[in-house]
């Protein structure tokens, strides 16, 4: 925890540790200790829906930000709870006319957190949706014994399924299998109206997602937020951003319930529906950093001038660019094929044992 939190600190970035499970009584001294370990690293603040564990954070003196899990969704519970929390995350079947009321009586009446600063709404902006209110689903405790309110989801909604009537066993016809699976949820192209409202803090999903999708995600919202305040939020950004976000993991984006809609969009097939894919072709061996060159193993699939390439690893993040320049051998080649010890030039440090994938078309993919 300390070393992660020192490299935050070191990139200027806030850090935050959600502990927004069920707690039982058995786990209550464990759940101490966690907290106690967030204050002593200086975690900014813990993200919680147990009161317990909202309770031992602000008796100990660290920062308490509500969790989507308690259901925000009305003035008097946000009052409720800004005697705990300086951040509440506004549940996400909300409007946006809801969201800007709650908005304006916090200005109107002054409502604060424990800092003594405006309560700060959260919503959540972009990612992945559960199909259960703010949620709270049992569907994968029920099916395999793994319960989602205690962080161990088997994502069982994702799956096809077909609906049988039980008595005649005759199958209803329906026009998608992924009944349960709701699109990824993108406010991109109407971000302006989430700030209008008085949302202050962007939650962006993205629970087990690689380093592509944080970096791109994270990306395509720090622009449209600065292009907002700067007054150049415009379509043509937004196709842009769109674009983006298609080329990392999605199951296919709707609106949520912001602007009003009533029924949820469902994803029309298992897994990620991005317009880019990363393919494997190997691993850094060396780099150079008088003349910003990388060594590289070829061991899958052939590497050409103009291919986009990602590199990614525990220490380097992400990097992305396409290559000018391929060397085997010290000569310059058009191509490095499986087997070849490759250098290219990359202007920012990687390191060894880095992996190196080619980005390609989806469906290139579909078509080989």
């Amino acid at each position: 925890l300390k070393k992660i939190v020192t490299i935050f600190n070191e990139s200027n970035i806030k850090s935050y540790l959600t502990v927004n499970t069920v707690i039982y009584d058995q786990e209550i001294s464990l759940m101490q200790e966690i907290i106690e370990a967030a204050k002593k690293n200086n975690i900014t603040a813990i993200i919680a829906s147990d009161l317990a564990v909202i309770n031992y954070a602000r008796e100990i003196g660290i920062e308490v930000h509500i969790s989507t899990q308690l259901n925000v969704s009305n003035i008097e519970s946000l009052k409720f709870y800004s005697k705990y929390a300086d951040v509440i995350v506004l549940a996400r079947e909300l409007n946006l006319d809801q969201v800007s009321k709650i908005s304006k009586t916090i200005q109107q009446e002054k409502i604060k957190g424990p800092s003594g600063q405006l309560v700060k709404i959260e919503m959540f902006v972009h990612g992945a949706l559960c199909m259960a209110v703010s949620g709270k689903c049992y569907l994968s405790l029920h099916e395999k014994n793994y319960s989602a309110n205690r962080g161990a989801c088997l994502q069982t909604c994702r799956k096809a399924y077909t609906v049988t009537e039980k008595e005649s066993g005759n199958q209803l016809e329906i026009d998608n299998e992924y009944i349960m699976s709701p699109k990824d949820l993108s406010t991109i192209k109407f971000l302006n109206k989430v700030l209008d409202a008085g949302v202050r803090v962007l939650k962006i999903e993205g629970r087990a997602r690689p380093p592509e999708y944080v970096k791109t995600v994270s990306e395509c919202y720090n622009e449209a937020v600065s292009a907002y305040i700067e007054g150049t939020f415009n379509e043509e950004q937004i196709a842009s951003w769109t674009e983006r976000l298609s080329t990392v993991f999605n199951r296919g984006f709707w609106d949520g319930y912001y602007l009003g809609q009533k029924m949820g969009e469902w994803s029309h097939k298992y897994g990620s529906r991005a317009t880019k894919r990363k393919v494997y072709i190997g691993k850094c061996t060396n780099y150079f950093t008088k003349i910003n060159v990388a060594e590289i193993i070829i061991e899958s699939h052939d590497l050409k001038i103009c291919d986009e390439i990602l590199i990614t690893g525990p220490t380097t993040g992400v990097e992305q660019f396409k290559v000018s320049e391929i060397r085997v051998d010290l000569k310059t080649t058009e191509r490095a094929k499986k087997g070849d010890r490759c250098s290219v030039p990359i202007k920012n440090l990687i390191r060894r044992s880095d992996k190196v994938y080619k980005v390609v078309d989806a469906q290139e993919i579909k078509q080989q």
